[in-house]
């Protein structure tokens, strides 16, 4: 591929670049006012004020207070300051047990094994085949020990979207504190902090035409979490450090942009990716990952028997597609996809997967370069396959879409 030939870029799941009007609104901030917000002369008192309208933005994307958003550096602090801090603070109370999913992105993941090392107890809730939490596993799972539920609102890698309303009934009800990693699902699906009963909500800017390096995590009014970094007084005391006051006015702008066009943006993007499913499984031996339905709009999973999902995105690239095999966070590791382990494929099938993910910036012409490319590609690598071969011979005897 020359440098001339279009690039499709099929891996917004895992960043989206800045778009222009992001980019126009950010370069004041780092040419002209450019003063540190806690400054009380003119530069720093224009950068505060630009601070303080991004907050309401954000919060009136959110169905949310003000007062109620803080800004981080991304979606993996914001949930490290959520779970880490009501598991803290909760434990004071005796509380030291949490629920979260066998799916969660590594952020959640990650910090929940962190607090087993303190003492802390971690339910796993399985997500069934289809990519789902059951709400009624979830009440069973509830004890009076429990500090915290903690369950993504769209999958990272196979875009499903959980029953968030749901979920924070009935942790409202309990009285139990409940977060969501929505990293994946702001701007994409729309979301009312007060009507879904969600008490903390992690979110990052560069999964929506933002910058990299902020993010924001929503506190309910009346949670008191303890500081994850001590220092001055940003953010009302509770996050120190000198914002990242042209990253954040990026991110309110992005989001202001995409939560303006979501439902049209949406149903454009459903109707690609159904069409691009229909075509793909026509494949034989494919599988759609994740329930056909409750799906984010733009996101599609896919397996192919008899093929690793490497060699897949290394020939994807030679025609000028990028996409990826799962989360990027993940792309350095040989094991398959936790994710595709979860809901229950074998090793053999979670190996051969292929994640698409669109934004705004993709078209119908990219569907159709990606499936007059994809299906020989697959052609190509199981003619190399052992076993492809084992497969075709009876030797390896299952349906991949029973799994």
């Amino acid at each position: 591929m020359t440098d001339q030939e279009k690039i499709i870029y099929a891996d917004n799941a895992a960043t989206t670049p800045v778009s222009a009007a992001v980019f126009r609104a950010m370069e004041p901030y780092l040419t002209t006012y450019y003063g540190n917000p806690s400054s009380i002369y003119s530069v720093g008192r224009k950068a505060k004020r630009a601070l303080e309208e991004a907050r309401d933005e954000v919060a009136r994307c959110l169905n949310a207070e003000p007062g109620e958003i803080y800004f981080t550096s991304g979606g993996s602090e914001a949930d490290n300051w959520a779970i880490k801090g009501a598991a803290h603070q909760l434990a004071k109370k005796g509380k030291r047990h949490i629920i979260t999913t066998q799916f969660e992105h590594h952020a959640v993941l990650h910090t929940c094994a962190a607090l087993e090392k303190e003492g802390f107890e971690v339910t796993y809730l399985q997500v069934h085949s289809n990519g789902l939490v059951r709400p009624e596993e979830l009440k069973q799972a509830l004890r009076d020990d429990t500090a915290l539920v903690t369950v993504m609102y769209a999958n990272n890698e196979i875009g499903t979207l959980q029953p968030i309303a749901e979920i924070g009934a009935i942790c409202r009800e309990r009285g139990v504190l409940f977060h969501t990693d929505a990293v994946q699902a702001v701007t994409n699906v729309p979301i009312d902090v007060k009507q879904q009963q969600i008490d903390l909500l992690s979110l990052s800017a560069h999964k929506f035409h933002g910058p990299k390096g902020v993010g924001v995590l929503y506190c309910r009014k009346g949670i008191l979490l303890p500081n994850l970094i001590d220092g001055g007084a940003q953010e009302r005391g509770k996050r120190a450090g000198t914002e990242n006051v042209a990253g954040i006015v990026g991110l309110a702008q992005a989001m202001k942009d995409a939560c303006a066009g979501m439902q049209e943006r949406s149903e454009r993007l459903t109707r690609m990716r159904d069409r691009l499913i229909g075509e793909v499984l026509k494949i034989e031996r494919s599988r759609l990952n994740g329930d056909p339905d409750q799906r984010l709009p733009g996101n599609v999973n896919f397996c192919f028997e008899g093929i690793e999902g490497e060699s897949l995105l290394l020939l994807l690239d030679m025609h000028g597609i990028c996409a990826s095999s799962g989360s990027a966070c993940t792309s350095g590791s040989l094991d398959p996809s936790h994710v595709l382990l979860s809901i229950g494929l074998p090793h053999a099938v979670a190996h051969g997967s292929l994640r698409l993910s669109f934004s705004d910036q993709n078209t119908e012409d990219d569907i159709d370069a990606i499936l007059a490319v994809l299906p020989g590609i697959i052609s190509r690598l199981r003619a190399m396959s052992p076993l492809w071969e084992e497969i075709q011979t009876g030797a390896v005897q299952y349906d991949i879409q029973k799994f």
